[in-house]
């Protein structure tokens, strides 16, 4: 009995730790069971060899050196210490997955509230991205021209995804060009004085056009007081509008809508919904022919007065306006920079920055263009076209030079908060700038120059070819940062 007893004891390995008295019993019980005991004393370190190799780690292999206490309770895990490990380690998982997808979640949240941010400044006309300290000059070989109208070209617009181009001519025709390639999509010919009853399009010099900015509909007008709505996908003819008592001057879509507003050298504003093929309403304000019209998404639209000398702020709704002067000669021409900024540009060479909210200009630069002549008699060249690339400090300003076929497309810089104009680089062209227009990218300037000037024939340059001209915008760094500030 005695020596059975002390044989189980010995497979316990703890149990040999205990003490002499224990060792003594063990070894009586060796001397009693003989060769038999060898085989038992082998038996143990057997059965531990397998349970290494099993899932459980309950126990450890007999060693018959000393072990310290911290290895005793790393091999001496229980299966439900064990469990508690894996769920501790599984819980620190599980928070480490969540701190990681709530920082995740915060980026998103910050990039989607500071898109909300520029949406709210876009809309109070406060955004302001800084890209003009990273323009540099273009090379001569980098401009690409594009060539197809027959007589000066008087007017153009860029789709708002960059990929097409439409002009118009003094030949009355209409052009759709393909940005990528330099191809023509479509040609809409002109047709002769005469002919209106008969000829789908225009039978007069086209002098402004426009297009929806979700490229549904593009608009127009002519020296024949009539504006032409087309399917710009297939320049399919819709609609034509009649009212107005002078020619067509300016159109302007506004942003997100279908509502058109037209000006006119009958001095009046119309507005026309296009989708119901409906006129709207009429605006008078003007004191001489009205050459130049812009507007964004407000309900608003702006204006330039020609020979009045005054810009024009148009609030649809409330069927009012208000009335700036700053300008010594005829105000040919205006671009809204964003809702609260524009720029315009006149016959007495200067280009100005203004504010809806004041009624002088902010910045004026007079003879940005230099001037011609005898000494003594000089004349400023007049700024024909001006455009913006909308909620920046980017501005160009286009020259016709009269006497001169050395023309140029002038790139400007504002200021902070737009109170100043400072030059930036200069683009010559052959012949009168007579459109400019900024891609949506902010990537190129496109250009229709043309052999005279768009309102008149005062100067016909013959050495200057009618064409586009498509001027890549150059950064110093392959992807410049734009950084955005607000007042």
């Amino acid at each position: 009995m005695s020596s059975s007893f002390f044989s189980k004891k010995k497979e316990n390995p703890k149990l040999a730790k205990k003490g002499k008295n224990t060792a003594a019993l063990k070894r009586k019980g060796d001397g009693d069971s003989g060769g038999k005991s060898k085989l038992r004393a082998k038996k143990p370190n057997s059965k531990h060899n397998e349970e290494i190799s099993s899932d459980s780690e309950t126990e450890g292999p007999a060693v018959p050196r000393k072990r310290q206490s911290n290895e005793d309770y790393d091999y001496d895990e229980t299966p439900q210490e064990k469990k508690l490990r894996l769920a501790k380690l599984y819980l620190e998982q599980l928070k480490e997955e969540e701190e990681d997808k709530a920082e995740e979640d915060l980026f998103e949240t910050d990039l989607i509230a500071g898109r909300l941010q520029e949406e709210v400044l876009e809309q109070k006309g406060k955004l302001q991205r800084f890209i003009a300290k990273d323009l540099i000059p273009p090379d001569a070989s980098e401009i690409r021209v594009l060539r197809g109208h027959k007589l000066p070209i008087t007017c153009l617009v860029i789709s708002a995804d960059d990929k097409n181009i439409f002009s118009a001519a003094k030949d009355c025709s209409i052009i759709k060009w393909d940005f990528e390639s330099g191809k023509k999509l479509h040609t809409i010919p002109g047709g002769r004085k005469g002919t209106e009853d008969r000829h789908v399009g225009h039978t007069a010099h086209i002098l402004c056009m426009a297009i929806s900015s979700d490229g549904k509909y593009l608009a127009t007008g002519d020296m024949n007081k009539l504006i032409m709505i087309w399917e710009a996908e297939t320049c399919k003819h819709l609609y034509k509008f009649t009212g107005h008592k002078g020619p067509v001057s300016g159109l302007s879509f506004r942003r997100g809508t279908h509502d058109l507003y037209s000006a006119s050298h009958d001095r009046s504003v119309k507005v026309w919904n296009v989708d119901e093929n409906a006129y709207v309403e009429t605006l008078f304000g003007h004191q001489d022919a009205i050459t130049g019209l812009d507007s964004l998404s407000r309900e608003l639209c702006v204006t330039a007065g020609g020979r009045d000398r005054s810009v024009r702020v148009w609030k649809i709704a409330e069927e009012s306006q208000l009335v700036f002067h700053g300008h010594e000669g005829s105000i040919d021409c205006i671009q809204l920079i964003n809702e609260e900024h524009m720029i315009t540009g006149g016959d007495d060479g200067s280009v100005s920055l203004w504010s809806v909210n004041k009624k002088r200009p902010l910045s004026t630069v007079k003879k940005a263009h230099g001037c011609h002549g005898d000494t003594g008699l000089e004349q400023p060249h007049w700024v024909a076209s001006v455009a913006a690339l909308q909620n920046s400090d980017t501005v160009a300003s286009g020259a016709s030079e009269g006497c001169s076929h050395n023309s140029q497309v002038q790139l400007w810089k504002c200021g902070q908060n737009y109170r100043k104009l400072e030059p930036l680089f200069s683009v010559p062209v052959s012949g009168f700038v007579n459109s400019l227009k900024f891609s949506s990218s902010g990537q190129f300037l496109v250009a229709g120059v043309g052999q005279e000037h768009r309102l008149g024939r005062w100067w016909r340059l013959k050495e200057a070819r009618n064409g586009i001209y498509i001027i890549p915008l150059k950064r110093k760094l392959p992807n410049p940062e734009e950084a955005t500030i607000t007042e």
